[in-house]
């Protein structure tokens, strides 16, 4: 991965065109399976451009990556809530909530687990 191109992706997914993000940073996260960072804005892209599926895929990946991110956690648990999986996203909502992390609406997936550290 280039900088540049996660740089690319962060300027569209703050300019709101999840869409083009998710297509720059694609191949970022392809070719750097193991940055959280690129992982993360990704799976950000893919929830907010409603490819919940890919979106889903990317959080359960970052979850593999920190299993310790309360915030990767709840970003997985509103997307199946969003997938009609209430059920099933329960769990991983009640771990956020036991490693310290606030309950998310949907716009709250916006902010990152950078800025919930802070």
């Amino acid at each position: 991965m280039t900088y540049e191109e996660y740089q690319r992706g962060q300027m569209f997914f703050d300019a709101q065109d999840y869409a083009e993000a998710g297509r720059i940073l694609a191949p970022v996260v392809e070719a750097e399976p193991e940055n959280r960072a690129a992982v993360e804005l990704l799976g950000r892209a893919y929830f907010h451009s409603a490819q919940l599926g890919r979106a889903e895929r990317t959080f359960r990946r970052l979850i593999e990556l920190d299993p310790a991110n309360g915030w990767a956690h709840e970003a997985l648990g509103r997307t199946l809530e969003r997938r009609g999986r209430a059920r099933e996203a329960l769990p991983y909502r009640k771990l956020a909530r036991a490693m310290g992390t606030d309950p998310a609406d949907e716009a709250a997936i916006s902010v990152s687990a950078a800025n919930l550290a802070g």
